[in-house]
């Protein structure tokens, strides 16, 4: 659906710039963007990257068997059926955290991680080997699906990825987002883990 809605949008640009005279600006901005996207691309990849060594030096020092057991509260509450020893946690852990702190990018290799290890668990509950509601093949089970929504609708403390992109592109205040960004995101977060909380009890019943 999103291909087809970005494909019109592009026709639709070019035959409007076609008709209004500006075809030269549209050739402009298209070499522009190119280039801006392969510059944000490297810059991805190479945070990415580092931030994945990191988790591995997390996991294997203990940092984030411990960052795991300070958040035991709070990730028992949001995910009630899972085992407490699951190698998800500390990979949930890891994301929450990035992401209050607003590295959104940094956040990515632990949530990919998280949900590889949520999809095996699915796999030891369809097989009897882990408890909890069983779900069918190719179906998200309430763990996946919470952690998806938590992970979107994320608390953010210091929003450090739009802080340095207001920076970057002239901002006179650029951590003047910090305010409402907190806002925001808290009332998000509290609507996401009510909307989960309600749909888990739907779903048992």
């Amino acid at each position: 659906m999103l291909n087809y809605l970005w494909t019109a949008m592009l026709i639709l640009g070019i035959v409007v710039g076609a008709l209004t005279g500006n075809m030269e600006a549209i050739s402009n901005a298209v070499v522009t963007s190119a280039q801006d996207a392969v510059d944000l691309c490297i810059t991805m990849l190479g945070i990415m990257t580092v931030w994945t060594g990191i988790i591995k030096i997390a996991e294997k020092s203990g940092l984030l068997e411990k960052l795991t057991q300070i958040l035991e509260p709070v990730i028992g509450f949001l995910f009630p059926n899972m085992p407490k020893a699951h190698p998800a946690k500390g990979y949930i852990s890891t994301n929450c955290v990035a992401n209050i702190l607003g590295l959104g990018w940094a956040a990515t290799p632990a949530g990919l991680k998280a949900m590889e290890e949520l999809e095996k668990l699915e796999d030891d509950r369809r097989a009897g080997k882990a408890p909890g509601p069983v779900r069918k093949k190719g179906i998200a089970g309430n763990e996946m699906c919470t952690f998806l929504i938590l992970n979107i609708s994320s608390l953010q403390l210091i929003p450090v990825s739009i802080i340095a992109y207001r920076s970057q592109y002239g901002s006179a205040s650029p951590a003047a987002i910090v305010g409402p960004a907190i806002l925001a995101t808290a009332i998000s977060t509290a609507v996401a883990v009510i909307f989960c909380k309600v749909m888990d009890q739907k779903y048992k019943y």
